[in-house]
């Protein structure tokens, strides 16, 4: 924003006229759908017309027709994705797909043994609590120390693990735990780009140090450690999930957190999204045969974000959910919506499934008045409660009598509730693409 509070997003209004916005071309079919984000353009792939073909001709019967233009130019078109100005994370999945795993099947979610999950705070079972130093978390120590998850109860992994008939994965840095169905190895607050990228441009330095090629060599590490061989550790990946994510939100939390503009925090998309696709493609070279990788939230739906804009936002500025369009547009850049047949890396859709969830609260069990405030806050019960001087576990903040009635926990992060309704509609809905997961029946419920 400028010193007026005016937006300085690139994102044209719904007035603009069209102009040379790449990446707001590519999002219009993002939104066709809904009358609230009328982006003007229509989509097309200027600097990726190889990707473009292959999406158009990639199905279950043309797979080996193609093979020679993977053979030929499979990287190249993961670097034109990417640098296809916004650089969508599904689509540079997608082309990494056509790269590293067409001659891989996808598994049909019952043989799955163990699994093992990279992320921030949305995925995180207690590595931030135990590596913390003494007194670093005083203010909350009485919300995580039992469980060491920011929500309060379960979240979406634990869901995961048992709608698979798995146990609840321990945390990577615990001491004298069984990880014979797997590791978390996610850490609050942690980035997808090494710190030092961050402050390099020019933003906030995270609170924690624990990117992605961290958490992706404490992996290698494990594997390594645990079962030797680079065979025996493809064999225990045939059998295996790995989760890579939610990892971005932070990289983009910082710098708006440090009053950063949109435009500026569009420069840090195609190194994010990068960094998430060298990692996946990594995991996939260990031999892993089922991944997940979860796109961005509509942040711009999120109390947190809304009470930062609160002072500076016309009524003209929010969609009909009362969601901040220049923000939500922001994480779509993040994002995007082809289809993978016969894949064995899915992309998890955490933007349009929260997006479902808002729109179906009341009939999910959700106080529809509610979900835009967070439940445990020090807001002075105001439209969010929400203060970032004051969050939840600071003194003056209290918890919400019900919190199943609310989705947002603290203003970031969701409650039990919501991540239960998140996980049904992602594994269990239509919001993972392709669906790699096939439940098998328990107690009598598939």
């Amino acid at each position: 924003m400028d010193d007026n509070g005016t937006s300085q997003s690139s994102y044209p209004n719904q007035e603009a006229e069209p102009g040379p916005n790449p990446s707001f071309d590519l999002v219009r079919d993002f939104f066709r759908a809904t009358p609230d984000y009328d982006v003007v353009m229509r989509p097309e792939l200027p600097s990726a017309p190889l990707l473009t073909q292959q999406i158009q001709e990639e199905t279950s019967t043309h797979v080996i027709s193609i093979r020679p233009i993977r053979q030929l130019h499979c990287m190249q078109v993961v670097r034109e994705c990417m640098a296809s100005s916004a650089a969508f994370l599904a689509l540079s999945l997608f082309a990494l797909r056509l790269c590293c795993c067409h001659e891989q099947d996808a598994d049909d979610g019952n043989g799955v043994t163990a699994i093992y999950s990279l992320g921030d705070s949305i995925t995180d079972t207690g590595n931030l609590v135990k590596e913390a130093s003494p007194g670093m978390f005083e203010t909350i120590k009485h919300l995580l120390p039992s469980t060491g998850r920011y929500s309060d109860g379960l979240l979406m992994i634990d869901f995961l693990a048992q709608d698979l008939g798995l146990p609840f994965l321990n945390r990577y840095l615990g001491k004298n735990k069984s990880f014979d169905h797997g590791v978390n190895f996610a850490v609050a607050g942690a980035t997808a780009t090494d710190p030092a990228v961050q402050f390099s441009r020019g933003f906030p330095m995270p609170f924690a140090a624990n990117s992605l090629k961290l958490q992706l060599r404490w992996f290698k590490d494990f594997m390594k450690s645990s079962f030797g061989t680079d065979e025996e550790i493809r064999r225990r990946l045939q059998n295996s999930l790995v989760l890579i994510g939610e990892i971005a939100g932070n990289d983009y939390n910082y710098a708006f957190f440090g009053n950063k503009a949109v435009n500026e925090v569009e420069k840090l998309i195609p190194e994010v999204v990068r960094t998430i696709i060298d990692a996946a493609k990594e995991v996939l070279d260990m031999g892993a045969n089922g991944v997940i990788v979860p796109g961005n939230f509509p942040i711009g739906c999120v109390p947190g974000y809304l009470t930062m804009r609160a002072g500076s936002s016309e009524p003209s500025d929010y969609d009909s959910m009362g969601c901040v369009r220049e923000l939500n547009l922001f994480a779509a850049m993040h994002n995007s919506r082809p289809s993978y047949p016969d894949a064995s890396i899915a992309y998890a859709d955490y933007f349009n499934s929260f997006l479902a969830l808002l729109s179906n609260a009341s009939s999910l069990g959700f106080d529809a008045a509610s979900t835009r405030k967070a439940c445990c806050g020090a807001g002075g019960g105001g439209e969010y409660n929400f203060d970032w001087r004051r969050m939840c576990g600071a003194g003056g903040a209290t918890a919400c009598a019900e919190p199943s009635a609310y989705v947002s926990w603290d203003g970031i992060h969701m409650t039990q509730a919501a991540y239960r309704a998140m996980s049904r509609l992602i594994y269990r809905g239509k919001y993972l693409e392709p669906q790699i997961l096939n439940f098998q029946e328990r107690n009598g419920q598939a």
